[in-house]
């Protein structure tokens, strides 16, 4: 590796361009309700389909890296999305849109866990904190300047530019791929055997929950959901009894052994389910009762990128100075303070009131994901990197779908409660808003109990320990 530093900003090009697609798409969803004429649950499967893609892509990166090697696995994942990128900007109805998020999806879950990997596997120990520092800036700014991009390309070029704007960012990504990750090429791999049983019975699981949580929100779907409640229990333990019974499971479960790596793992689940399912709503916030427009919500949502700009290369830092838990419970605590008053924005609360939220929301997530991302690494041994990357995404991604589904099935039922005490659609609507985040702020604090039971110093991995 020559030149570290272009491996890093390459790196992060990829995983930016994936992480941006996150949220640069939910300020342009209100204008893609109305010009497809669709309900709220109905639009989220924008966000939700491209998530259950994602999550399902992420498993099979362990076994495609043994066949075709990182280059060719990081390369052809950017290729993908980007061209997925183009179909969604060609759609004209919600079918064929949602159906080019799968496509897109099935490039973009293998950049971040694929990029997290060379990097925790190119950098030394005492350098990875501070390169998972920068490298998790652009995974972060993506989705904080997202809504601001959003806001702006969506008002003046339409909700098709929203995907435009990923293809030059690809083609770039492609070019210095080729230039400074070509010493990966250099690396054999022994290929693994394909594990179909168990790919099939994660396939199953993920499906199955995400099909129970949509039916806890239709009368009538009682005997449905409870189908689904012991499917997804089915699927689940049939998965775990083939990971452990196979020599080469699709994923290597024993990663779990480590209490490092299931404490950080559950703190990754909780933040997603809180973060991904409160924030879903936040453009529908600012630009329903509140009047906001899609520019104006975009510029709202800026001082949340430019903290993290300042606050993720120190937390970064710090992880590298080995500190662990102190960092990770006070970015809880902020995430937390942040959609607490996210439910207190109400008609005439003046701007100041609402940019708060968003520097607050900006440094509680820079200080929790490079601490538990760097206590979750080095729990585990190099031989196993691959499978904690994997592991750490496909939970993030999980937790994200999921809190987007439940947050959406408690708005539905919210929304319903203030429509039979009698309030206006519109009001009834913002407060069933309000209300939400009120929960997502309970949810991220239930993350405090694993956070406490994080190391204070986090320990060297055990075959670097061994190695010295």
């Amino acid at each position: 590796m020559k030149h570290p530093t272009l491996v890093l900003i390459t790196l992060m090009l990829g995983t930016s361009m994936a992480a941006i697609d996150s949220s640069i798409v939910n300020v342009s969803l209100p204008v893609i309700r109305h010009q497809f004429n669709v309900n709220v649950d109905e639009i989220e499967w924008v966000v939700t389909a491209y998530m259950i893609s994602f999550t399902l892509f992420i498993p099979l990166i362990t076994w495609m890296k043994t066949r075709v090697g990182y280059f060719y696995l990081y390369i052809g994942s950017v290729a993908v999305f980007t061209a997925g990128s183009l179909l969604c900007s060609l759609s004209h109805n919600l079918v064929l849109l949602v159906a080019a998020r799968v496509i897109q999806a099935s490039g973009g879950g293998a950049i971040t866990p694929t990029s997290l990997a060379i990097l925790s596997e190119s950098f030394p120990a005492e350098r990875r904190g501070t390169a998972i520092g920068w490298w998790g800036l652009g995974n972060v700014m993506g989705p904080a300047l997202g809504p601001t991009l959003g806001g702006v390309l969506t008002q003046y070029f339409g909700w098709e530019s929203v995907f435009y704007v990923n293809i030059p960012i690809g083609i770039v990504t492609i070019i210095m791929t080729y230039r400074h990750l070509n010493f990966l090429r250099d690396r054999t791999w022994t290929p693994k055997t394909f594990d179909f049983r168990g790919f099939a019975m994660l396939s199953f699981f993920i499906v199955s929950l995400q099909y129970t949580i949509s039916t806890i929100s239709k009368h009538g779907q009682i005997p449905a959901t409870i189908t689904g409640c012991a499917a997804t229990a089915t699927f689940l333990t049939l998965f775990i009894r083939s990971a452990r019974n196979n020599t080469q499971p699709l994923l290597d479960l024993t990663v779990f052994r480590a209490a490092n790596f299931v404490y950080s793992s559950i703190i990754v689940v909780i933040r997603s389910i809180g973060l991904f399912g409160g924030m879903f709503f936040l453009p529908f916030l600012l630009q329903g009762l509140l009047g906001y427009t899609t520019v104006q919500s975009g510029l709202l949502m800026l001082p949340n990128a430019l903290t993290m700009l300042v606050a993720r290369p120190y937390a970064g830092r710090k992880a590298d100075e080995g500190l662990i838990r102190n960092i990770s419970i006070l970015g809880i605590l902020l995430l937390a303070l942040s959609m607490y008053l996210f439910a207190r924005i109400d008609v005439g609360t003046t701007v100041w009131l609402i940019l708060l939220p968003m520097i607050i929301r900006g440094a509680g997530i820079s200080f929790l994901v490079a601490p538990v991302s760097t206590a979750l690494l080095n729990a585990v041994t190099l031989d196993q990197i691959s499978t904690a990357t994997s592991l750490n995404s496909l939970l993030q991604q999980l937790g994200g779908s999921v809190g987007i589904a439940v947050f959406g099935v408690l708005h539905q039922f919210i929304y319903a409660h203030y429509l039979q005490k009698g309030y206006a659609t519109a009001l009834a609507e913002h407060f069933a808003l309000q209300d939400g985040f009120f929960v997502s702020a309970i949810v991220v604090g239930l993350a405090l109990f694993p956070a406490i039971r994080l190391p204070q110093r986090h320990a060297v991995r055990v075959s670097e320990k061994t190695a010295t």
